[in-house]
């Protein structure tokens, strides 16, 4: 066997910085001594790695470690407006776009209603510019902007697939129009899996290769996580579990052009009002995502009587599809997300888990997900970051362009 072959000084220093970055990132501000600690560099080393992030404008001095016996040490830290990124929630009735900096600190957001007549590229530059704007910066500042909708992009096609109750996001020349409108790099992703982005991330998933996510808000959608990577399926609509047939409710045929399937007419928001007047539970006027809250938060407040019936027939209608993941995939976790399962508390999430061990030859941990506000931007965000990270810490190409002072 060939003897390896040593790194070259450039690339040693490369990964001696990406080293210290991570740290940065990972612990806050260090101070040299530290960071040589961490890395097992020398302390001359440490000041020269030190010098050359900072004068790459990838670190700053930031205050002291005064309070400790002995002089005070200098501390360092991740340049948070080094890289800044973007990030959109798109469902039919608004678009969420925020600014993150390269710690993953929002720093500016906004929120922009459906307005009929508006096309998409239009909507979505209106939306980045306004949370570019909120933070003080210009769209040319993001290094790149992750788009989360209902459904996929075709890659064979760049057709959006799976979602056609979301208004003008369905022309063929869309993502040429969005690349030719927007100054940086773009990537589209379904909003269930970037809200397992967050969980893997930042929530319950956390250290976890195998998992499911199950989210129930306007629709029932599933993100599945195998080795550590999403699995999206070769058309994207991997996950699209509103469409699985399942016992219970008669079959739903052309699905793509009902745009339902078996999965939802059985266990969506819509069935929420229909289970607790069957009980003799008055129902809340308002929007379903707002009614089936409602009805679920008083349930899990008191669960008892009609109101352990209603989350008993809840509990078994999700457990009906969920049980057909489970057998298949045998995930280590199910990660319950969205507002409708999490209205339900941990009555709900007991109630099922009883009925998925009577339903699944595997019983996997139900955990709640741990990512509550906004968890598709969230994982919006965090896919970005992942990405320009890995570039603004690769110190081996080209420097960094200036940060926006």
């Amino acid at each position: 066997m060939p003897a390896a072959t040593p790194g070259t000084p450039s690339l040693l220093r490369a990964m001696n910085d990406r080293a210290a970055l991570e740290l940065l990132l990972t612990h806050g501000p260090l101070s040299r001594t530290r960071i040589g600690r961490l890395t097992g560099l020398s302390k001359p080393t440490a000041s020269q790695l030190l010098a050359r992030l900072e004068e790459a404008g990838l670190v700053v001095a930031t205050g002291t470690d005064g309070g400790r016996p002995g002089p005070s040490a200098q501390l360092y830290a991740l340049n948070a407006r080094a890289a800044h990124v973007g990030g959109l929630d798109v469902t039919p009735a608004r678009i969420v776009a925020a600014v993150a900096d390269l710690t993953g600190a929002v720093v500016g957001s906004f929120e922009l209603p459906y307005s009929e007549g508006t096309g998409a590229v239009d909507q979505v530059t209106e939306a980045l510019g306004e949370a570019v704007k909120a933070a003080g910066l210009q769209r040319c500042d993001l290094h790149r902007l992750v788009i989360g909708t209902p459904g996929a992009f075709d890659p064979q096609t760049g057709r959006l697939r799976y979602a056609g109750h979301l208004p003008g996001w369905h022309s063929p020349t869309l993502l040429d129009e969005l690349a030719a409108a927007l100054p940086m790099p773009v990537e589209y992703e379904n909003d269930v899996n970037l809200a397992a982005v967050a969980e893997q991330r930042l929530g319950a998933a956390r250290g976890h290769e195998d998992f499911v996510l199950l989210w129930n808000e306007e629709g029932l959608g599933a993100a599945l996580v195998l080795g550590g990577r999403l699995h999206r399926g070769w058309t994207g609509g991997a996950g699209e579990v509103g469409f699985l047939p399942v016992p219970g409710h008669p079959l739903v045929r052309q699905v793509a052009r009902a745009n339902t399937g078996g999965y939802q007419e059985l266990a969506g928001v819509q069935v929420l009002p229909r289970l607790a007047a069957e009980l003799g539970i008055e129902v809340p006027t308002g929007s379903e995502v707002s009614v089936g809250v409602a009805l679920l938060e008083r349930a899990a407040a008191e669960p008892e009587g009609p109101h352990l019936g209603f989350l008993r027939s809840y509990a078994t209608v999700l457990a009906t599809g969920l049980a057909s993941l489970v057998s298949v995939l045998d995930p280590e976790i199910v990660v319950l997300s969205g507002a409708l399962i999490g209205a339900g508390g941990a009555p709900l999430h007991a109630l099922l888990e009883t009925e998925l061990a009577e339903l699944a030859p595997s019983r996997p941990r139900l955990v709640a997900g741990e990512v509550r506000e906004r968890p598709v931007l969230r994982g919006a965000l965090e896919s970005a970051l992942a990405a320009t990270r890995d570039e603004v810490f690769d110190t081996s190409h080209r420097p960094l362009r200036q940060p926006p002072r």
